[in-house]
């Protein structure tokens, strides 16, 4: 596994960042017959989630979808150990308005983002141009945790682990900004079931209960990759009015809703390996995988 990381470190260092777009989207391009599991996770979802689409659009999803995915193989490095240098001019910033206005209240920001293949790289090119702190679960494997926490502690203001909320808390009453991904299945006897593309979903409702706490406003930022190897589309949204409310299941349908759109603006871009429609067993739920 070290290898490899030494492997990929040496590669996103030495190639230009097209050939490492390039090299990677041949890389899921290889990968789509080869990982028949997630190939078959990937088309569940994308069946569930565009049951209007026809067989052969959604496995041309599926396909965009892995080429995607390898281009993250190379961007999720690239975000660890590119330099500023290289990654200078890579991004289009939309809206980093609403973020610097609402920061300036004082109240701090929680910046609401969704797992799509550019999310760490997304990140990165934030920093450029704000600080911010960021919400994380550690990965399973630790050697891949290693190199994540490095990252995180590295370029962001603070690593907070999600099982940490009174930090993430801290965090957001000093009014600084937090990234925060919510987008998984959450399996926790705290999930709530609510639709997200219209198929039920267990989702976490702790996005309302820290803007509560906090009082900190809700920030949706999403990353895309621009097509034609032209760098990345960062979108910063206005802060979600009169949210949170008052019930904690409407306020997660809206998240799941904020999420859907985006990821509507490039579903190929989205980490549909995810199970995201899994469940706990007594819930009554269908099994899709």
């Amino acid at each position: 596994m070290w290898l490899g990381v030494a492997l990929f470190r040496t590669l996103v260092r030495v190639l230009p960042w097209h050939w490492q777009i390039r090299t990677g989207e041949a890389l899921g391009t290889l990968l789509y017959p080869l990982a028949r599991r997630r190939r078959r996770i990937a088309e569940v979802n994308v069946g569930l989630c565009f049951p209007d689409l026809d067989p052969a659009a959604r496995k041309a999803l599926v396909k965009a979808h892995f080429r995607a995915m390898g281009a993250g193989i190379f961007e999720t490095p690239l975000s660890w150990w590119g330099s500023d240098r290289a990654l200078e001019g890579l991004a289009r910033i939309e809206g980093l308005e609403h973020l610097q206005r609402t920061l300036a209240k004082g109240k701090g920001a929680l910046l609401l983002s969704a797992h799509f293949t550019t999310l760490e790289l997304a990140g990165r090119l934030l920093c450029a141009h704000q600080d911010f702190a960021v919400m994380y679960r550690p990965h399973e494997n630790p050697v891949m945790e290693h190199c994540f926490r490095q990252n995180r502690q590295t370029h962001y203001l603070r690593a907070i682990r999600r099982d940490q909320a009174r930090d993430a808390i801290r965090v957001l009453k000093q009014g600084q900004a937090l990234w925060y991904a919510p987008d998984q299945a959450f399996k926790n006897g705290n999930a709530v079931i609510v639709p997200f593309f219209g198929v039920p979903a267990a989702t976490n409702p702790a996005t309302a209960r820290l803007a509560k706490i906090s009082g900190a406003p809700v920030i949706p930022f999403f990353g895309y990759r621009l097509p034609g190897r032209q760098g990345y589309r960062l979108v910063i949204g206005a802060p979600l009015e009169d949210f949170p409310g008052e019930d904690l299941v409407q306020d997660a349908r809206r998240i799941n809703a904020v999420i859907e759109a985006a990821i509507r603006v490039a579903p190929e871009q989205y980490f549909w390996t995810h199970r995201r429609f899994k469940y706990k067993r007594g819930w009554g739920l269908p099994k899709y995988y």
